[in-house]
């Protein structure tokens, strides 16, 4: 069975930018949770019981490892092992997530098999399954493999050429022509190593490449596995997995898994319908009485799924659809949030609407305001009356009242 996982953690999540400005990309809030304890609650719920991670630079260091720590909070949390660990790559400048891979490999001296995971995806399957198939056909690599039916979602990957036994004969990059391919199947970024692919990627071929620059997992690693012919198979037996680097998918994610988890999961402590509550102190579990009983008598109309965090708070006459409102966040009276995610610790004013966007963390909305397909960054200040459509708001900008922007940058 898979006892060690390494999720490389570089890079400046440009992708999602403005929320990763100032906050590593594992860190995001999502579901009101960091992003990486649903990564890593996957992995250790079935059997991982060291996870390494590949910090690159200090933001990324900071964040996470000031959260996690060495994995003795999140063992309380769900019950893990003692033996549950969480360790950091050294700081060595790493080339890209197959040199982070070598270096935490070679520091820790692992021999055994490796489960690799992006720090910028969400995903449910069954490891052991997955271990299976990779013993079965003696692989050398076994890459997850999820089939995507949106054509053009397809070109926003490498999509997979393979033989009917599942081995792997190439990939296509971001294809134009996705009738040419044949092939529906895309590169998730969660890859099982053997035990020899240590002394693969410590070779001097390898090395040589590291000099190069050359150290990415799909644009160069996997293309020299194939032409070496190694063994390379994939495996698309996955329940759900979610690329979450970009906003867009940011929020079909959360989405998504809104309606997907469990309560556990969602470390619910009540529900009303398709309500879901987060809080188990007396004050949170009042706040939830009030919320469910103004919705009992329609003074607020909450409809779809939604999920509320701890210490909420939320007035009259405001309508929630198929929103996430995170922990301390005020939501005044006549306010409208749908499809959006509001983290935590913000305000939102009288009468303001939020659409189908995210609203970043300690964010003062006026009121009166309107947003809608909009990112608004960490602990901004948007004025009464505002206006903002298909923009982004880098943090700590304040935006004064009337302002009114379109598919618009400030930064």
């Amino acid at each position: 069975m898979i006892k060690y996982a390494i999720i490389p953690l570089g890079g400046l999540g440009t992708r999602l930018y403005p929320l990763t400005v100032e906050t590593s990309k594992a860190m995001i809030r999502f579901l009101n949770r960091p992003l990486i304890e649903f990564i890593i609650y996957r992995l250790a719920s079935q059997g991982v019981r060291e996870i390494y991670l590949g910090v690159s630079g200090y933001v990324n260091y900071r964040n996470v490892y000031d959260y996690l720590g060495e994995g003795y909070r999140l063992s309380s949390k769900y019950n893990l092992p003692n033996s549950f660990r969480v360790r950091y790559q050294p700081l060595e400048d790493s080339v890209g997530n197959a040199d982070s891979v070598r270096i935490i490999m070679e520091y820790y001296d692992i021999t055994d098999p490796v489960i690799v995971v992006q720090a910028d995806t969400v995903f449910d399957m069954n490891i052991y399954d997955l271990w299976s198939f990779h013993v079965k056909n003696n692989a050398f690599m076994t890459i997850v493999l999820k089939s995507i039916d949106d054509p053009e979602e397809l070109k926003d990957f490498g999509v997979a050429l393979i033989d009917p036994d599942m081995r792997i004969r190439g990939f296509v990059e971001k294809p134009r022509n996705i009738e040419e391919v044949g092939s529906r199947l895309v590169n998730t970024g969660i890859y099982l190593l053997s035990e020899e692919f240590r002394s693969f990627i410590t070779s001097s071929e390898v090395l040589e490449m590291r000099k190069k620059g050359l150290m990415d997992f799909g644009r160069d690693i996997i293309p020299k596995l194939i032409r070496e012919g190694k063994r390379v198979y994939g495996y698309d037996k996955i329940d759900y997995w979610f690329d979450v680097g970009t906003p867009k998918r940011y929020l079909e994610a959360v989405m998504y898994l809104l309606r997907k988890l469990s309560p556990e999961e969602l470390d619910v402590s009540e529900y009303w319908n398709n309500i879901k509550f987060q809080g188990r102190s007396s004050r949170s579990k009042a706040l939830h009485k009030e919320i469910i009983s103004k919705a009992s008598q329609k003074k607020i109309i909450l409809e779809g799924d939604v999920l509320i965090g701890r210490h909420v708070s939320i007035g009259d006459w405001v309508r929630i659809r198929d929103a996430v409102i995170d922990n301390y966040t005020i939501v005044e009276d006549g306010a409208v949030i749908e499809g959006s995610v509001v983290m935590d610790r913000s305000f939102v004013g009288k009468g303001s609407t939020i659409i189908n966007s995210i609203i970043g963390r300690h964010v003062k909305i006026g009121r009166n305001a309107f947003i809608e397909g909009s990112i608004i960054g960490d602990d901004c200040i948007i004025g009464d009356n505002t206006k903002i459509i298909k923009s982004k708001i880098w943090p700590h900008k304040n935006i004064d009242p009337m302002v009114s922007m379109e598919n618009m940058s400030i930064r």
